[in-house]
């Protein structure tokens, strides 16, 4: 996982080989490694950034050894890769659900993003995370668009022994999400997960879509799903979102396939929100909270 970003961060630091670091002989190094992360899906602003906060923090440090020039650069990378990382609020889904239950209230989390990405699998997981904090869960199908999505989330709810709330296809994806909301409200049920279309070829109207559901649902959290092979598509895919709706938070998909790791990077500098889980397979089970420490440790080669 990150091998590719990793092996390149390594290449890009051994080029540093003087005892003193000065702003001179640091730019080469530095684009080196802003090539790098460019090539591993990094946004070119984002990549611009993190080089730096890196030269910033590099500046005047003196070392005796080669090898201590090293670790200060990776180093001095990890902090600034978690800068970027750290949320300045950060979300606990589970904790969140159960202090609103205790206040009487049904926490409503829509989960947003293109079709492909794994929005409905990840609903799922999100269902079975819930359950097993033995919270009580309604579905919403709010994807009245995509042909199949209402039947496949019906399979995951009678698979994980929970409720659904559907329409007909082509129909009001807000009254699915108001209907959804009522019925949790009426039964003290403790959360709604509305899904939500996502059709990349009308964006315009998907847009608008959102905004409608928005109102209608009034959300606790908006979630964007993303998938972490789509690169900078992905981070085009949350900027639109967040512009649209303003999102609370990120759920990167397919994180164990991903050999690059930008997308989570360039999320988390655009969106300023935090990543909250990341997806690393298909069982429902395959649902980790995010670790930026992990993250950051895991690309760079450094932990503290």
């Amino acid at each position: 996982m990150f091998d590719k970003l990793r092996s390149g961060i390594s290449t890009a630091i051994e080029k540093i080989t003087t005892k003193t670091l000065t702003e001179k002989n640091l730019d080469d190094a530095l684009w080196d490694l802003q090539l790098v992360l460019i090539q591993n899906d990094v946004a070119v602003e984002v990549a611009e950034a993190i080089t730096s906060k890196v030269k910033e923090k590099l500046l005047g440090y003196k070392t005796g050894r080669l090898e201590k020039v090293s670790k200060i650069v990776r180093q001095t990378l990890y902090e600034s890769i978690l800068e970027i990382l750290m949320p300045e609020k950060e979300i606990d889904l589970v904790e969140l659900v159960k202090t609103n239950k205790e206040k009487g209230n049904t926490t409503v989390i829509l989960l947003v993003g293109i079709n492909g990405t794994g929005k409905t699998t990840t609903l799922a997981k999100l269902a079975y995370k819930f359950k097993k904090e033995k919270l009580s869960v309604v579905i919403a199908a709010g994807d009245t668009f995509r042909a199949g999505s209402i039947e496949q989330l019906e399979k995951h709810a009678k698979k994980l022994g929970v409720k659904i709330i559907k329409h007909e296809y082509k129909s009001d994806s807000a009254a699915v999400a108001y209907d959804a909301i009522n019925h949790a409200k009426a039964r003290h049920l403790d959360v709604v997960l509305i899904d939500s279309a996502g059709r990349m070829q009308v964006n315009k109207n998907l847009m608008d879509e959102m905004k409608k559901i928005v109102r209608v649902a009034a959300p606790d959290l908006k979630i964007f799903i993303g998938d972490a092979l789509a690169g900078n598509d992905a981070l085009s895919q949350a900027t639109e979102f967040n512009n649209a709706i303003g999102i609370d938070g990120t759920i990167l998909t397919k994180v164990d396939a991903d050999p690059n790791g930008g997308a989570a990077l360039s999320i988390a500098y655009i969106t300023k929100k935090p990543i909250l889980y990341v997806g690393v397979g298909q069982e429902y089970k395959d649902l980790e909270k995010f670790d930026p420490k992990w993250f950051a440790s895991r690309i760079t080669g450094y932990s503290q």
